[in-house]
């Protein structure tokens, strides 16, 4: 614990002592005062209505930037913000320039949407229930504690109502804990409050009939509440690296082993991994593999149709703000002892800042996995045996929105891979039930009953990636090998079928649309402009894990907001202004702003600087299992080098030092 803690300390200081600022970092704390201050400072905003609901960089062009990498001496670039605040009930899109203090530009957005949801207004929300009687008197003859119902808010989608008429408003549920801090197994069902949030106050209240709250027994997952038997419990286990962390941290830009690359916070994607460079020992060079990436959008539909569940059809960043339900992450539990940790800043809806701390971990990680070895048996006389450990980087957050906790990991591996990954754990949302048994169910339902009264609703999970690669280079192209089944013609073999590989380069966007496991193919970003020594492009493939595409209706309302999930691959040219597959304005969007809608341009994409957009996602049929709360479940995939190298890059890779432990000794089996 000690030595954790002496590794904190130590790049406390060198965070503090060697920051210089890169145009790509986070708006600090200082910069987010001042754009509180330049926008409320403005004669034009009054005071009495204005709230910020997202605060961000406004990043330089990506020419510039590049400009600027290839002269880090220069001038750094203009800083600027952007705000997206609510003024007198309109939308504004703002731009500030930080060296002059000046707002640049304010755009009021008359589209179809509003911006993501804040804290405050949240919490205000779920409030109001407490003062209104009807929902008093609700509670009341249920013979529930008032003191013991909490609230929440819900965004409530759109279902072809017209722009005009759309006020910005919530849906308020409530749960009740007496017993037990698991609310969410504790549904107070059929009582909906709406809320309008512009104003403040409740419009509508609906109470359609009594359902048992499910009980409270069994429901806490607190370790303190815990009762007898228990299972087997694992001896101590830790990791030491008594010389440090080979890897270093210089303000928001990592370094370890042949990797470097920019790490940022923002609220509403969390963790943004830039400038993802590896160095190739051969060429003694660092050669670009990754502009940017992110999580661009989380679309979380439930499948109950119910008049409480219709409209949960959630956009957990564009609504909710992935980087601001971002939670401190706990040493020695969500991050081993060997992690550094760093803090990230965000602005709360009056525009004071606002400080997460441990919102990212950074680690290196070692399982004992391979990461290559050969065993030689066949030379008369000899055995040869040669293993190279795998060691890796992993950069991770843990996003909690509402009742799912996310946990996004970014791994670096020495080979060239970067692997992504996302865990699914916290707890299921659950509607209360009259069926205390699968034999009682008459009609049909949206889900499986998990315990008396508790039906866990089906529901999905596409996290759709924004993966600017710039693979040795801006120019690229979109390539599927496809791997087709042949016969064998004639006498040349007896062999009846082989497979073999056909490679077709996407022109333009529809050309590079995928559905995974439609057929077998290799995905891969190529520079067309440059070859090994033997002639293959070198490229990064995409390497998918588990995932599902959507299976709701092409016309269902919240496909049509959704429509990016339809296919799990899209590729798109490079523009700064296509940043989010949702669209910039979400919460109750109408679908005309989101990369299903970019796409249809069907523009060009071969030999371009190309967005590569990846959508991973969870069919969830709900089971016991994951009830009262849920062990994570995994998904991911990897951008691995594909002709990227001349040869094995961790061919001479030597591995690392053994660390030597008193107590070790072998077991030797009878």
């Amino acid at each position: 614990m000690a030595s954790s803690f002496k590794t904190l300390f130590f790049f406390s200081l060198l965070l503090i002592s060697t920051h210089q600022y890169h145009p790509l970092d986070p708006l600090t704390h200082s910069e987010l005062n001042q754009v509180q201050a330049i926008i409320k400072g403005s004669s034009r905003n009054p005071h009495h209505n204005l709230t910020f609901q997202y605060v961000g960089l406004d990043e330089p062009d990506k020419k510039v930037i590049q400009s600027w990498l290839s002269n880090p001496t220069a001038e750094n670039p203009p800083r600027r913000a952007f705000i997206i605040a609510r003024i007198n009930h309109k939308t504004h899109e703002l731009i500030v320039d930080l060296s002059t203090s000046v707002t640049i530009s304010d755009k009021v957005y008359e589209g179809a949407g509003y911006p993501m949801l804040t804290f405050e207004e949240q919490t205000a929300a779920g409030k109001l229930p407490f003062t209104y009687p009807p929902f008093i008197a609700s509670i009341s003859k249920r013979g529930l504690k008032l003191e013991e119902v909490v609230c929440g808010s819900f965004t409530v989608g759109w279902y072809g109502e017209k722009k005009e008429r759309a006020k910005r408003i919530v849906r308020v549920m409530c749960y009740y804990l007496d017993g037990t801090v698991n609310l969410y197994m504790r549904p107070i069902e059929a009582v909906t409050v709406t809320v309008d949030l512009d104003e403040m106050k409740i419009t509508g209240f609906v109470d359609r009939l009594m359902v048992p709250v499910p009980k409270a027994e069994g429901t806490d997952y607190r370790g303190s509440q815990q009762r007898p038997p228990f299972g087997p419990r694992l001896k101590g286990i830790t990791v030491s690296q008594p010389d440090g962390p080979s890897f270093t941290v210089d303000g928001h830009t990592v370094r370890w082993a042949n990797w470097r690359f920019h790490l940022a916070f923002d609220m509403r994607a969390g963790p943004i991994i830039s400038l993802a460079s590896i160095y190739d020992v051969d060429k003694d060079e660092n050669r670009s593999v990754l502009y940017k990436g992110f999580v661009s959008e989380l679309f979380v539909p439930y499948m109950d149709l119910t008049e409480e569940w219709y409209y949960r059809t959630f956009f957990d960043a564009g609504e909710f703000g992935f980087g601001l339900c971002a939670v401190p992450l706990e040493p020695l539990r969500d991050c081993p002892e060997n992690a550094v940790f760093l803090d990230g800043y965000f602005t709360g809806q009056d525009g004071t800042p606002g400080m997460i701390s441990n919102v990212f971990c950074v680690f290196e990680r070692y399982a004992g996995d391979v990461m290559w070895r050969h065993t030689e048996v066949e030379i008369p006389g000899k055995m040869i045996r040669e293993v190279r450990p795998e060691v890796s980087l992993v950069v991770r957050m843990v996003s909690t929105v509402g009742n799912y906790d996310y946990i996004v990991d970014w791994e670096f591996k020495q080979a060239g891979s970067i692997k992504v990954t996302v865990g699914l754990s916290g707890l299921l949302e659950v509607r209360g039930s009259v069926y205390t048994h699968t034999d009682q169910i008459q009609e049909e339902e949206y889900g499986t009953l998990l315990a008396e009264n508790t039906l866990g609703t089906y529901h999905d999970h596409f996290l759709t990636y924004h993966l600017d690669l710039d693979v040795d280079g801006e120019a690229n192209s979109f390539v599927k090998t496809n791997l087709q089944s042949t016969r064998v013609t004639g006498n040349k073999s007896p062999r009846k079928a082989y497979w073999t590989v056909a490679s077709e380069t996407a022109r333009t966007e529809a050309d590079a649309r995928i559905q995974i496991g439609s057929k077998p193919a290799e995905l891969i970003v190529v520079n067309p402009n440059k070859k090994t020594r033997v002639g293959n492009h070198i490229g990064y493939r995409l390497m998918p894990g588990p995932t599902a595409s959507s299976l709701l209706s092409d016309d269902d309302y919240a496909q049509i907001r959704g429509a990016f999930t339809k296919y799990n691959v899209w590729v798109t040219p490079y523009n700064k202004s296509e940043k989010w597959a949702g669209g910039v304005f979400v919460d109750q969007s109408q679908g005309d702003d989101n990369l299903a809608v970019w796409s249809q341009r069907n523009r060009a994409i071969e030999n371009k600087d190309i967005v590569l957009w990846y959508t991973l996602g969870f069919h969830h049929v709900p089971c016991q299992e994951d009830f009262p709360i849920m062990p994570t479940l995994s998904s991911g995939f990897e951008l691995r080098p594909a002709n990227f190298f001349e040869h094995n890059p961790v061919l001479k890779v030597k591995p690392p030092e053994s660390v030597q432990w008193p107590n070790c000794s072998r077991v030797t089996q009878p």
